[in-house]
């Protein structure tokens, strides 16, 4: 099983959703272990109450997927992870809403218990536990529009968590119907427990490690397309290595327990420890002073993460690289690395961007041609009279020029805008491209 494991990367994405499962589903299976007797209830409170438990253990769930745990996220990639954190999590806030719905349906007396200020304390949590969770939703879903900062929602999205699942765990103690037995509050709480230890991974003991590593900003270079490159440089340690493509939250100039951090792809070769790049469009508030960072401000790394990466695909024959604007960063690295490791296979690269002068890295690919089987393709949304490639916006006639004829020999990998990585991802499967051959990397993980 082990060697299966470590062999094969399907076996290992299988695997993680079968613990998810299992952690899922098995403790309420436990539950049916020496079951109450007392009381013949009807199928629907039955179903009810398994809705509400099966929520809850999602919800305990959820710390698990936005620890960042290496193990997991390489099975998958973070971005693919977080997707799946915000979807479930609508999941089980559905299930733990149906539960008390159904109750008020087949139980009518026991909407008196919406009456915090005289029901018993167990319903007064459930009633507190749900607010909790109705609240953390509501900002989550529309935080733009609320027009909540991401660092304030980040504690607030935390703190409305564990207080949601506390109260859980307590309301079910507190009716005990089926926690009438110590091993079960047992197991019920180890759970819960395990949950706020790993908020407690996240928030203390991750940025206490972060501490003892620090990088300096060595230095900020102006590139093409309102891009600045961030040089750092590991401070009194040998610094991290990283798969090329691969990408590092960034906090810089303050400390890591602010939590005020941004997931930003290297653009350096994934070979040079001492060095990192990191080329960050001044699209926000906070890429936009990165112009004006000074030579040595420190800054701590989070990382690195990812699977977008051609390192994991060492047999194949070459790489179709797609990129728009700002994503040809973690093409950059890609290359680079390739071109210290002298690959010889043959790189193609489609570049889309605004105008000649927004190429960002236009010398730096020029010169990689020279050392790579690397043929580069722009394409030009506002071109001069005088350009004579390709125009307009990457679509499936344009691919179908380029892009090897034999469409399973290559690896895909796609970095741009959402509306261009969909256009893409279309003309690809419609071009026969095998979707397992496909990769894509979200600008936008927060």
């Amino acid at each position: 099983m082990r060697s299966l494991l470590m062999r094969s990367p399907v076996a290992i994405a299988v695997f993680w959703i079968g613990i998810y499962l299992f952690i899922t589903l098995v403790p309420l299976a436990i539950l049916l272990l020496y079951p109450p007797t007392t009381d013949q209830r009807g199928f629907w409170i039955e179903f009810s109450v398994a809705l509400g438990f099966i929520g809850l253990a999602m919800m305990a769930l959820q710390f698990a997927l936005t620890a960042r745990i290496n193990r997991i996220e390489a099975s998958y990639g973070i971005d693919i992870i977080l997707q799946f954190h915000r979807y479930i999590s609508l999941v089980a806030f559905g299930l733990i809403l149906i539960h008390p719905i159904l109750l008020f349906i087949n139980q009518p007396e026991t909407l008196q218990l919406l009456n915090v200020f005289e029901a018993p304390w167990r319903a007064q949590a459930a009633v507190a536990g749900t607010i909790a969770l109705i609240v953390l939703v509501i900002t989550s879903v529309f935080r733009k529009q609320l027009k909540i900062p991401y660092e304030p929602w980040r504690t607030l999205h935390g703190l409305l968590a564990m207080s949601a699942i506390v109260l859980g765990l307590a309301h079910a103690i507190g009716v005990s119907y089926y926690l009438s037995l110590f091993w079960k509050v047992v197991l019920w709480s180890g759970l819960i427990l395990a949950a706020l230890l790993l908020m407690a991974y996240v928030r203390l003991i991750k940025p206490m490690m972060m501490t003892r590593k620090p990088y300096l900003v060595e230095d900020v270079i102006s590139q093409r397309g309102d891009v600045w490159t961030l040089a750092l440089r590991p401070h009194g340690h040998e610094g991290i290595t990283f798969e090329p493509g691969q990408f590092a939250w960034i906090t810089l100039n303050i400390s890591p327990f602010r939590m005020r951090e941004h997931p930003f792809s290297m653009s350096s070769s994934g070979d040079h420890a001492e060095r990192l790049e990191f080329s960050i469009k001044a699209l926000g508030d906070f890429t936009k002073r990165i112009k004006d960072v000074k030579p040595g401000t420190k800054a701590y790394l989070d990382g690195p993460y990812g699977v977008f990466t051609t390192d994991r695909y060492w047999d194949s024959a070459g790489f179709v690289l797609i990129a728009g604007g700002i994503g040809i960063t973690p093409m950059m690295s890609m290359l680079l690395t390739a071109a210290e490791r002298k690959d010889d296979r043959p790189f193609l690269l489609i570049y889309a961007s605004r105008s000649w002068e927004d190429v960002t890295f236009r010398e730096e690919l020029e010169n990689l041609k020279e050392q790579l089987d690397l043929k580069v393709i722009h394409v030009l949304r506002k071109a001069d009279d005088d350009w004579e490639g390709e125009t307009g916006y990457v679509d499936r006639d344009l691919l179908e020029r380029y892009i090897p004829l034999h469409r399973g020999s290559r690896q895909y990998f796609i970095c741009a805008a959402p509306v261009m990585m969909d256009q893409v991802e279309r003309a690809l499967h419609d071009l026969d491209v095998p979707i397992t051959n496909i990769h894509m990397e979200h600008f936008n993980l927060v």
